[in-house]
């Protein structure tokens, strides 16, 4: 049975890890905005996760994993020269990366794994990118360096004012849109987040792109279980994306659908904790 060994792990802020895998295929073929899925064993869930960087010479990819439920605890908890049962993909549609000029790229929390990949293509092929980078507190800041590097200008906000500007994220971009002309809005974090940000930008006349994580099982689009809902059609987050335009997504449906299975996954991680 093929392993896929873990070369590195650490902790990137609470409850949330960094992880450099082996996995030849994905680190070969990977490109910003699509994901993989893996399982840690033959008895844990699928995970869908964004390929955060690659390196084909080492043949790796980096995975940025947030402690949610009993299988992405376990996760954040393997150290390097443990595997990982099953890496699969890379899956989903890629980036679509064009010069449009000023690009901003907004990511919430954990969002910015997501991001980060994609600020950095969208610079490459000669946009402006300024970074809006969110999370609760300043412990919840992840990859501000790397942000920084990939941007032309990174912005940081706090909900609680700890770091960075006091506020959310969309009261950066709000500023944002009066001061440069964006062209573009690329956003990525929790639900509630990307649909203030399409509302905004709604209203602002400026395209958006969100990328969505529903409940997804196969990555094939034969379980349905990531359909969503744009422009009233049922789309797939695993096929048919995961980016879609933000003016276009029902997100109050994507929100009931993701907590379909809360109490499962509070019964998991009891089981987890006192076996």
């Amino acid at each position: 049975m093929k392993r896929f060994p873990v070369v590195s792990s650490q902790a990137l802020g609470p409850q949330i890890g960094r992880l450099v895998v082996v996995a030849p295929r994905p680190a070969r073929f990977g490109r910003p905005g699509q994901f993989v899925i893996v399982r840690v064993d033959d008895l844990g869930e699928r995970i869908p996760l964004t390929i955060c960087d690659t390196d084909r010479g080492r043949e790796t990819i980096t995975l940025v994993v947030q402690a949610v439920g009993a299988t992405t605890e376990r996760m954040i908890g393997l150290r390097a020269g443990d595997q990982l049962m099953d890496v699969v993909g890379p899956l989903g549609r890629p980036t679509d990366l064009e010069r449009v000029g000023v690009v901003a790229v907004v990511a919430g929390g954990v969002g910015a794994a997501i991001a980060l990949p994609v600020a950095r293509a969208l610079r490459e092929v000669g946009n402006r990118v300024v970074g809006v980078l969110g999370a609760r507190s300043r412990d919840h800041v992840i990859l501000e360096d790397e942000f920084r590097e990939a941007a032309d200008h990174l912005l940081v906000a706090t909900d609680d004012g700890s770091y960075g500007r006091d506020g959310f994220v969309t009261d950066a971009l709000a500023d944002l849109l009066v001061e440069e002309p964006v062209a573009l809005v690329h956003a990525v974090g929790p639900i509630p987040m990307m649909h203030a940000v399409a509302d905004l930008t709604r209203g602002a006349g400026v395209p958006t792109v969100v990328s969505l994580n529903p409940i997804m099982v196969d990555g094939t689009g034969m379980c349905g279980g990531c359909r969503v809902s744009i422009a009233g059609e049922t789309r797939f987050a695993c096929v048919d994306g995961p980016e879609f335009d933000a003016h276009l997504v029902d997100f109050d449906l994507l929100a009931l659908r993701n907590r379909a299975y809360l109490s499962h996954e509070r019964r998991a991680l009891e089981a987890l904790h006192h076996g």
